[in-house]
């Protein structure tokens, strides 16, 4: 498989505040790549030092196995990028934001189509060739804005959030990029356009194209991510396929009951937990968080079915079964780790 973005060792400090440290991971040609953390984890520092956008104190990223640079001009108009916060110029329409970004790229669409043309005596593209665009750069904009129902006669001043987050993916995507570099791009879309959003990366995936989608909520990413990686505090603390990341994904349960105790106590003893404060074994199992009355909440990350078993002896007047939110999965990962 052939790896389209590689960072080595990236670290960044801001005087003495830690954005990102000897971080390391790789993206493949023609996968979505969900880049997932809490507000401040180091997501958008990570993704701004691979744009270039600030200067990285060490560390390397290659873009198809070259140092990408500030001044790459070939390089960047292979890449899209949608920051997660869209500034334009107020006093121009979305027609005339549109046609100077596309007049950016046409001398560099033209040397593709050119080089199309130069295909070998045997007729195969060489390995590792992106598939060939289905559309030019003006029909893919044309596409993209019907799809995402823009009105490009507005100025940009006078579009909603979510209106101009549409302007920002189509800025995004209309040149036909080979890797696509998202920060929070479903922030101010509402469910609709989520879904012809998730729809348009879909087929950027079919394409061969690459996608390194960063994102705080959860959902996301198990609706179109292949793979995760998980930052925390600047740090990459786990990465691998979506389904390995889901599968040992936490639930909180709570549950009311005359026997409570016994239940907790039933449910410590399986697992070998002495104590509601200590941390969650690294086996399947549970940890109590809260107790009050008859009723228990616990941190639980063994699979349902055999949860249900072990709860079916008792008699349970009430049952909540939650997902755990992105920062206490984070957390669950994180004590994880300071237990190795």
């Amino acid at each position: 498989m052939e790896t389209i973005l590689e960072i080595k060792n990236l670290t960044k400090y801001y005087g003495k505040v830690k954005g990102v440290e000897n971080l390391s991971l790789s993206l493949n040609r023609g996968e979505i790549f969900g880049f997932i953390g809490p507000n401040g984890a180091g997501k958008s520092t990570t993704i701004r030092s691979v744009m270039n956008l600030i200067n990285k104190d060490s560390g390397s990223v290659l873009f198809c196995g070259k140092e990408l640079t500030r001044d790459d001009v070939e390089a960047k108009s292979r890449i899209g990028y949608l920051p997660s916060e869209v500034f334009l110029y107020d006093d121009l329409t979305v027609k005339g934001i549109f046609d100077h970004h596309e007049s950016f790229y046409r001398r560099f669409e033209r040397a593709a189509k050119q080089e199309a043309t130069a295909t070998p005596a045997n007729g195969a593209a060489p390995a590792g060739t992106p598939a060939k665009p289905a559309l030019s750069i003006h029909e893919k904009r044309q596409d993209l804005v019907a799809r995402l129902k823009l009105d490009e006669s507005r100025k940009i001043e006078d579009l909603s959030l979510g209106n101009l987050k549409k302007v920002g993916i189509v800025l995004a995507l209309m040149h036909n990029p080979e890797l696509i570099i998202m920060d929070e791009p479903t922030s101010g879309l509402d469910p609709i356009m989520q879904n012809v959003f998730y729809e348009l990366l879909r087929e950027e995936r079919e394409r061969g194209n690459t996608v390194f989608y960063s994102t705080h909520i959860l959902s996301e990413v198990s609706k179109i991510c292949d793979r995760v990686g998980i930052i925390r505090n600047g740090e990459l603390i786990k990465a691998g396929p979506v389904d390995e990341i889901s599968d040992r994904q936490l639930t909180f349960v709570t549950i009311t009951s005359d026997e409570v105790d016994a239940i907790v106590a039933a449910l410590n003893e399986k697992t070998g937990e002495a104590t509601p404060t200590q941390a969650p074994a690294k086996e399947p199992g549970i940890k109590v968080i809260s107790r009050e009355g008859d009723t228990a909440r616990f941190a639980n990350n063994l699979p349902d079915d055999e949860l249900i078993k072990k709860l079916a002896q008792f008699r349970i007047r009430k049952i909540l079964i939650e997902e755990a939110t992105l920062e206490e999965m984070f957390m669950h990962y994180y004590e994880e780790g300071q237990d190795d």
